[in-house]
């Protein structure tokens, strides 16, 4: 090898090279060598093993607007929050969805695009992201029971998967979501299986499907065994630290408190268990607290033993999927609506006990 040629590619590996460099370097036209790295059919096993190594080995990084040129896409994802529901999704829950999702997007070369508008602008929002074309798919959050942005999303022909479901919405469309009202129905009837029969429900929003649902297994079960849900221990607020504890402190202190408590996260669960506290009493013992364990990688429910009973899915890996079948989507727009729903598991940990 000349040496002035092999001091050339030392330095490649060091630096970011274009696409004409990487075709010059390979002896191939610059559109065969895009054509190799976007996945066109056309290009030869043998042809796109080859450019693909080189482009990892010497360190392409393909300029975005060439890309998007090329292929007639923004290699990018939406991810849309309104206003109102910054604090319910801008949040420990959102950021390990996020976090999973994002781990797709980078494998397959997408970006995200995290956009924060006014609510009476969420619609236009949309139409805009569409006409400008800056997002190939959209990840739907925080689905309500009525949920219009499905209706217009799909008239808008911009490709979406739902992180839940809208319960009110006929119509077929792409979603993937927790078993909510199963998790909450098996939790309930674990809880009266230990003798308890006032159960307190601090659900999220019920105008969020998720909670809808949650709110929906916890009846179906207390019914089953023939306890009459009682509205005087329900709660349904945003999930916070504050709202778990004040309503766990109000209900613990009344003569007819309840003995155990069902909760919709673990944010929610860790004021429950300040409250329990503060009153001196002993989680598993005096009351017991089963908690949704969303399996975040920065709070995560004890050690070797949980230290909550909860119900578990991960947020993390439901980021993931969702992502999975967004590209899927994207990549075949004529595709039926794609569904997934994901069974949560009961963790028993030591928050709970026998009735007292």
């Amino acid at each position: 090898m000349p040496h002035n040629l092999y001091k050339f590619k030392t330095v490649w590996l060091y630096q970011t090279m274009n696409l004409k460099q990487l075709s010059q370097h390979l002896g191939l036209s610059q559109t065969t060598v895009s054509r190799a790295l976007n996945g066109y059919p056309e290009v030869s096993e043998t042809t796109r093993d080859r450019v693909q190594r080189a482009a990892h080995a010497l360190n392409y990084s393909p300029n975005a607007r060439a890309k998007s040129l090329a292929t007639g896409r923004s290699h990018a994802i939406g991810h849309v929050l309104p206003v109102s529901d910054q604090h319910e999704m801008v949040n420990p829950i959102f950021g390990d969805f996020i976090a999973g999702a994002g781990a797709t997007y980078a494998r397959e070369g997408y970006e995200i695009v995290i956009t924060l508008i006014e609510d009476r602008k969420e619609k236009d929002a949309y139409r805009a992201i569409r006409a400008r074309g800056s997002v190939d798919g959209i990840i739907v959050h925080g689905p309500r029971m009525a949920d219009d942005r499905i209706a217009l999303l799909t008239q808008l022909g911009l490709p979406f998967v739902v992180h839940g479901r809208a319960s009110d919405i006929d119509s077929p469309y792409s979603w993937l979501d927790i078993n909510n009202g199963r998790a909450f129905q098996r939790a309930t009837e674990f809880l009266l299986d230990l003798g308890h029969r006032r159960i307190a429900l601090l659900n999220g929003r019920e105008s969020m499907d998720f909670a809808h649902r949650r709110r929906d297994g916890y009846e179906t079960a207390l019914r089953a065994r023939g306890v009459s849900p009682d509205p005087g221990l329900m709660r349904s607020e945003e999930m916070t630290e504050i709202y778990g504890y004040r309503a766990a402190h109000d209900m613990l202190q009344r003569a007819q408190a309840p003995t155990a408590l069902l909760v919709s996260s673990m944010i929610i669960a860790i004021g429950v268990r300040r409250a329990v506290q503060d009153l001196g009493l002993e989680m598993g013992r005096d009351v017991s607290v089963i908690t949704h364990d969303d399996d975040l990688s920065y709070l995560k429910n004890g050690e070797d033993v949980p230290l909550f009973t909860a119900t578990r899915s991960s947020v993390h890996a439901a980021g993931a999927q969702a992502a999975e079948m967004l590209l899927q989507l994207i990549q075949s727009p004529a595709s039926a609506p794609l569904t997934k729903l994901i069974e949560a598991e009961l963790i028993i940990g030591r928050s709970t006990g026998p009735a007292r």
